[in-house]
């Protein structure tokens, strides 16, 4: 473990690359024996900084959440980031590539919570309970690691890679899906650039199914003291694999029975 010296000297560095859109060096690099803890608490650390320059939480986002990534970090049981205000995007305006240092996107569905979810022992019920809609969605995941050369305590220490969210305009709440004989766990989805499709998915891909992503995510960020609380978006990670960005770009994400949403780059 790292001590509070080393873990504010990783955080400052961090900060530093995203502010100046200067990529570092991994910081597993510099510090071998930094473990998921310190990563955490290093993401805490400029987490708490945003917060007190007037930014608020806007949820979390879960990563790592397929198989084929976990055995990639060589881990087995996803990350997790916050997500905040500050990183809200809009359908209706240009995102400006030059403004990240490797943007990629990812498609997932994204759960908007209508109560808080209870931390220790929350389940799949409780989720769907808390959960006043589900909505498509596209995260914004960026790198301030240089050629997004990660392992698993540089990509949580940089916040999981979050940069920014998209939510579309439909809004389905889980008994609307039910009645519309939809699955959560089962819902196809095809991501377009231009006319184009460039890869598609399912919501399996997530842990088998997403509901358990966010329930994992409850019960992990409260070993930390953090709550997932009503109004919060919860994005319990991308049902295909990540698509590198750049201006003038456009993407479009659509998801079988539920709707879509887009993404542009200038």
């Amino acid at each position: 473990m790292l001590d509070g010296t080393r873990r504010a000297s990783v955080a400052e560095r961090l900060w530093e690359a995203e502010r100046d859109r200067a990529p570092i060096e991994p910081p597993t690099d510099a510090y071998p024996d930094i473990d998921v803890v310190d990563a955490y608490e290093i993401q805490l650390i400029n987490i708490r900084r945003r917060l007190a320059a007037g930014a608020r939480v806007y949820g979390h986002k879960v990563g790592l959440s397929s198989p084929v990534m976990q055995r990639m970090m060589g881990v087995d049981e996803p990350d997790y980031g916050h997500l905040l205000d500050t990183m809200v995007l809009s359908q209706d305006a240009p995102i400006p590539a030059g403004r990240y240092c490797y943007p990629r996107i990812e498609v997932e569905i994204g759960y908007v919570l209508g109560a808080s979810l209870p931390g220790e022992g929350c389940t799949e019920a409780d989720v769907l309970a808390a959960t006043e809609y589900v909505v498509p969605s596209i995260e914004l995941i960026d790198s301030r690691v240089r050629d997004w050369r990660i392992r698993l305590a540089d990509t949580i220490a940089d916040n999981a890679s979050s940069a920014g969210v998209i939510l579309g305009d439909a809004r389905m709440s889980p008994a609307e899906l039910t009645a519309a004989g939809m699955d959560i766990a089962d819902i196809d989805v095809v991501l377009y650039s231009g006319d184009a499709e460039i890869t598609g998915g399912n919501t399996s891909a997530v842990l088998g199914d997403p509901t358990t992503a966010v329930a994992w995510l409850a019960r992990k960020v409260a070993s930390f003291g953090v709550k997932l609380e009503a109004g919060h978006v919860i994005l319990p990670g991308s049902c295909t694999r990540a698509v590198d960005a750049r201006a003038g770009d456009t993407f479009h994400a659509e998801f079988a029975g539920l709707g879509s949403v887009t993404a542009r780059f200038e």
